[in-house]
């Protein structure tokens, strides 16, 4: 049970008004600060993908001074970089219906009316100068025959509003969002600190004043003071060990500042890819994405009878199953993101799974080569037929895909009101490390389209109704909050160096990783998550006394860096855990046994969880404090989540 619950919010600062004017009001009544102003306030940006190199080189070229980190060596390697399928906005290209309006429902709609209005209409308007900036910068999107840019369909839509530059659509943003990024570095207006990690957030007098790094090369570990914070982290999949995440994505910075006061929200609404290729083997430290733009040409399947082991040649198309075309004829293969990767567990737990596991589904291209040719597919899809090969040494041109579920994106994060600033003051949280768009569930290739919405045009906007307030260069690392929390870092080091225990990081952390996927992965009931907070503190406990980090804090050492992840992941685990067991219902990814349709469909219950459940951090190994922001749907009818 949880031990409190309360009502006592923060204001979300959302603007009054119709909503399609929310977003125009709110920027004419946010606080301005003249242009040689700006140069006095120092912001400090972690992260530097989409959502931070976006935010670090608008901020600068506005005049702010930013001091931008990563724990990569280049921003050009952030994770970013893996997205594959594309970008949506709301430009109506097609001229197949799609509107400003058609993307924000579909997108309320998408996360199953589990998210903040206000914040996804901002979303959908701000998608289609997105684009305009992209192409400015170079950004190869597709285009058409005659020259204008491009369009496919994703998952939970029936138009197509999703640009694209191939399979390497996060490659080539991340390219354009660096590119201005390092003109700002080489202008003087953004200090870069790669191989720089954030290990703490320093507050002073309750505002977010600071952070405490470790230099990942020579271990030092050292301070910066800035007027305000800005945290562009990702998400937190890795929990789950096996995850489509580079292995380096983690929770540290944003679950830091959750043991500082910010407020964790929604932490069960984790999501689950429908296309990723399956597990191969206990070697695995990852898995690999197969874009959800294949789904588009790719038609699911698997055979009728359970147990057929045939080769998918061998097998009539009268004995296949095509089940989500079957259950979903409107949406077809392009069903949403949770409800098709829900589809892929039921067939694989009747027996029908294929692969030596049975633990996948067929994705076939058979049809789209026939109708278009395989020259047609390949210009769509190259890289990725290219990487499935090198993976599997399957050529998908001649066999169908396999693929299977796994953890991909989270839309749990750090709560934000309206301006992305948490409940901590001065603290800003961007892109996926933040709650505030995606509801229970993410609509595919909206990733992109928040990350940079948020760093090119939201945070500009709204940074300022916080810095205005603030004298700037007030506080330095001089201070004694600096000091402390230095002292607090050190010490946990030395307590990983120390313990010289005999099992691996990695082996805690997959162990964890296995607990939480199958106690509170696709499907989630109570007995599972009760287990599941019993066991997290036994293995919690464990890694504090047997756990081996070898070497020291004086030069590069990986297995510290992991020791430090997987421990705020110990933590973190539990909190995930005690927010979908609180949450009694089924909605987009968090999917309780217990809560289901006749058919097997989510069923939510809005008369008790229509709210955003924001957790406060009641220390180690103590139950948290539950906060609730309820939502209200005045423009969008509460509804039965049907894609049939």
């Amino acid at each position: 049970m949880v031990s409190d619950i309360s009502n006592d919010m923060p204001d979300s600062k959302i603007p009054s008004g119709p909503i399609a004017d929310k977003w125009t009001k709110h920027k004419m009544d946010s606080r301005l600060i003249n242009p040689n102003n700006k140069r006095k306030y120092t912001v400090l940006v972690v992260g530097s993908g989409l959502a931070g190199a976006s935010a670090a080189a608008t901020l600068a070229e506005l005049g702010y001074k930013v001091k931008c980190f990563c724990y990569q060596d280049s921003p050009r390697r952030a994770h970013s970089i893996a997205a594959q399928g594309g970008i949506n906005s709301a430009k109506n290209y097609q001229n197949d219906g799609d509107s400003v309006h058609r993307l924000f429902y579909d997108t309320v709609k998408g996360g199953d009316f589990r998210s903040r209005e206000a914040n996804v209409h901002r979303l959908a308007e701000v998608s289609t100068q997105i684009i305009d900036q992209c192409v400015a910068q170079g950004v190869p999107f597709a285009r058409e025959y005659g020259g204008l840019l491009a369009n496919r369909s994703f998952g939970g839509a029936q138009v197509s509003r999703t640009f694209y530059a191939r399979g390497q659509t996060g490659q080539q943003l991340l390219i354009g969002a660096y590119s201005a990024l390092s003109k700002q570095i080489a202008d003087g207006g953004v200090e870069m600190y790669p191989r720089t990690e954030m290990l703490d957030l320093v507050l002073v007098d309750g505002h977010a004043k600071g952070i405490v790094v470790r230099d990942m090369v020579t271990g030092r570990v050292y301070s910066f003071a800035g007027d305000t914070v800005l945290l562009a982290t990702g998400g937190y999949g890795n929990v789950f060990y096996l995850s489509t995440n580079a292995t380096g994505c983690n929770v540290t910075a944003a679950y830091r500042a959750h043991k500082k006061g910010a407020y964790f929200a929604n932490p069960c609404y984790t999501q689950i890819h429908p296309t990723c290729i399956p597990v191969s083997g206990s070697y695995q430290s990852k898995l690999t994405l197969m874009s959800e733009s294949l789904r588009n040409d790719g038609r699911v399947w698997v055979p009728k009878k359970a147990g057929d082991r045939r080769l998918p040649s061998e097998i009539p198309d009268a004995e296949r199953d095509y089940y989500l075309e079957r259950k979903y004829p409107s949406f077809g293969n392009l069903a949403p993101r949770d409800i098709a990767s829900r589809g892929a567990k039921e067939v694989c737990d009747e027996g029908r799974g294929v692969g030596d596991t049975g633990l996948g589904v067929y994705l076939d291209f058979s049809a789209a080569i026939q109708r278009d040719g395989e020259h047609t597919v390949r210009e769509k899809y190259g890289n990725l037929f290219q990487m499935y090969e090198q993976i599997t040494g399957e050529n998908a041109y001649q066999s169908p895909m396999r693929i299977f579920p796994a953890v991909h994106y989270t839309m749990g994060g750090l709560w934000v009101d309206y301006n992305l600033m948490s409940n901590i003051p001065g603290l800003h949280v961007l892109g996926e490390a933040n709650f505030s768009d995606h509801g229970a569930n993410r609509l595919g290739a909206s990733a992109l389209m928040q990350g940079l919405a948020d760093g090119y045009f939201v945070i500009p906007s709204t940074i300022a109704n916080y810095l205005a307030s603030e004298t700037p260069g007030t506080v330095t690392t001089e201070h004694e909050a600096f000091r402390e929390v230095e002292d607090e870092v050190r010490q946990r080091i030395d307590q990983f160096l120390s313990i010289n225990g005999k099992r691996s990081v990695d082996s805690f952390h997959r162990e964890l990783g296995l607990l939480v996927w199958d106690k509170c992965g696709m499907a989630r009931d109570e007995a599972g998550l009760t287990e599941a907070l019993q066991r997290i503190p036994e293995l919690r406990a464990e890694f504090w006394e047997n756990v081996r980090v070898p070497g020291d804090n004086a030069n590069v050492n990986q297995e510290l860096e992991k020791a430090g992840r997987v421990a705020d992941f110990l933590e973190f685990a539990e909190l995930l855990c005690h927010d979908a067991r609180h949450r009694k219902e089924s909605c987009g990814g968090h999917f309780r046994t217990e809560h289901q349709t006749d058919d097997g469909e989510a069923k939510r219950n809005d008369a008790d969880f229509a709210y955003v459940g924001a957790w406060e951090h009641r220390g180690v190994g103590n139950e948290p404090e539950l906060h609730k922001e309820n939502l209200e749907f005045e423009n969008v009818q509460l509804a039965i989540r049907s894609y049939k």
